[in-house]
This record gives structure tokens, sequence and C-alpha cells, in this order.
């Protein structure tokens, strides 16, 4: 069996076959969760064992569920400093609660989401590389530059969020998710004392799923390139806009493809070496979590694996009388 997940606003989100389980702490310091049965749409079209298509709707299909559990812990998140502001006003007994989503905003955010991404990271070096460089007509050259400039905004990007307070925690939560993963997938008791002594460096994670798009992307446009030169005869900026936009879900599918099977082979010297990138890269968006969040990242992956009752973290509405306390951790 196999499990992934992510981290959010001050918890993470598990998936299990069949189930995704969400673990958030609170100001008060307890744990809420929410879970709900989860099937992709892989699954329910049966498109499994169909190679690179299964990656690039599993892309979309695991977008839009981390926008849906990133949005109801910032709502969770929202509903504290409310109930904190009610407090002071002295309005005690206040019925507070995360506000419903409507499948139409999140489709809505995906796309915005979506269409960012591609802009930044796929439009804007094709820009540069045409205006700076006069490599317009050759294949390879042309997207080496152009993926040392996405892979450079990516790097960038990473690197300036890191030095955010809020984004640590989020980093550390995510280190917190891998520890949990590997816990369960040695066997191990899912605590958090024997969770913090594996490593929060995980081979399969979305983070070396990004840097292996990148790669992926210099070669899988350089032939793409190749064979629209031997077509056109010249390559303009708007013809490699409507070919290469098109073809990124393909790109996405073949890193999906391949990191799958750089993941099953990491203990071999070459998987080693395949996978070294994806883990440096890991140096910058985890962070060693404390026992405290690693308490989180174990619950959700308990309620998402059926070993605890979600039930058990049951979000409370009432707004307390006492003061919220501060973050754990």
């Amino acid at each position: 069996m196999q499990v992934g997940g992510q981290a959010v606003i001050e918890g993470v989100m598990m998936r299990a076959p069949g189930s995704v389980a969400t673990a958030v702490r609170r100001a008060n310091g307890e744990i809420v969760v929410k879970h709900e049965i989860f099937h992709s749409f892989n699954e329910r079209m049966k498109l499994q064992k169909i190679p690179i298509i299964r990656g690039a709707i599993g892309l979309i299909d695991m977008m839009y569920l981390g926008i849906k559990t990133l949005n109801w812990s910032a709502e969770v998140a929202m509903m504290d400093l409310e109930a904190e502001q009610a407090r002071k006003n002295g309005e005690s007994g206040k019925k507070i609660q995360p506000k419903a989503q409507s499948s139409f905003t999140l489709a809505l955010t995906l796309i915005v989401a979506l269409a960012i991404g591609i802009g930044i990271f796929f439009v804007t070096p094709l820009l540069v590389t045409s205006k700076l460089f006069q490599l317009e007509q050759t294949a390879l050259e042309f997207n080496l530059v152009a993926g040392a400039i996405r892979i450079a905004i990516l790097l960038g990007y990473l690197a300036a969020i890191s030095l955010m307070k809020d984004i640590r925690r989020l980093f550390q939560y995510h280190g917190a998710e891998h520890k949990a993963v590997f816990t369960f997938e040695l066997n191990d008791e899912l605590t958090p004392p024997v969770a913090q002594k594996y490593t929060r460096f995980h081979p399969r994670c979305g983070t070396s799923f990004l840097l292996i798009v990148m790669f992926v992307a210099i070669i899988s446009f350089a032939l793409l390139d190749a064979v629209l030169i031997q077509w056109f005869g010249e390559l303009t900026l708007l013809l490699r806009l409507a070919t290469h936009l098109p073809f990124i879900p393909v790109v996405g599918g073949i890193a999906y493809e391949f990191i799958k099977f750089s993941a099953r082979h990491s203990a071999t010297w070459w998987g080693r070496i395949v996978v070294a990138p994806g883990l440096w890269l890991q140096k910058i968006t985890t962070k060693e979590p404390d026992e405290g969040q690693l308490d989180v990242a174990l619950v959700a992956l308990r309620c998402a694996l059926g070993l605890e009752d979600p039930a058990a973290y049951k979000l409370q509405l009432d707004i307390e009388t006492e003061p919220l306390r501060a973050h754990i951790g």
C-alpha cells in the first residue's frame, strides 16, 4: 500500500487508497481532522495502468485535492482569528464555522493556479530565451537555456519564500509528512518519538517531481522542436508557445513515470544518482519538525489508514471564554 500527502497551514494532509485525512493544529493546541472518501479520476475511469496518461491526469487530480485541503486548513486558521476577535468583543458562545467550499470556486482556483504556474515556469523562459539569445532555430541549445532559466526561477522562488516564518513552519510540516510516510513504509510504530528518527528527505516527493519535470521538459521540448523544424523549416516564438503549452501534460506524465520508476530503484547506485537532485532540493522545502508537528502528521496518517476514528478530532464550533493559546512548536 502506498501513502502520500502534503503540508497545509499548521497541518498535514495524508492520502491512503480510497481515503484522505487532513489534520490541523488549532491555535488552542487541539488537533482537528477532516476525513473524506476519495477516489482519483484515474481510479474511477480505470486509467491506473496506462503510462503517461495516468501521470498527466493524476497531476491535475492531486492539485485539485491539494488546493481543497489547503483551503480548509486556511479556513480553520481564520476561524481561530475570528474566535479570538469575538472573545475580545465579549461574544462568547457565538458559532463560527468554516465556509462551505463550492466546486466552482475550487475549479476556478485550480485554473488560476495552473495559469500562473504555466505563465511563470513555461511562458517566461520561452520569452526570455527568444529575446536575449539568438537560438530560435536550434532545438537542443534553445531548450537548454530555457530549461536553465526555468530551474533558476524555481530555485530562486523556493529560496526566497523559505525565509518567511510562516513558510518555514509549512516546510516543517512537510518534513513531518515525509517522516510519517517513512515510518509507515518501514512498518514501524506510528508515534512521534519513533517517526522522529527517520529522514525528512523522501525520493517520492512533490518537490522532486517539480525538478524532474524541469529536466524532462528540456529533453521533451528539444525533441518536439527538432520535429517542428523539420516540418516548418523555422520556429517562431508563437509556434513554440502553440506547441509547447499543449505538450505540458505529456511532460508531466513522462516525469511521473520517471519519478515512480526511480523511487522503486532508489537503493541502486544509479537510482541514488537520479534521485539526488530532488533530495538536495528538499533541503530547502523541508525542515526538521518538532514532536508536536509529527503528532499532527501521524494523526492524519492513522485516520487516512482507518487506524483511528476521525470523529475523535471533530472541529468544535463554540468560542471558548478562555484566551486561545499560541501554536504548539
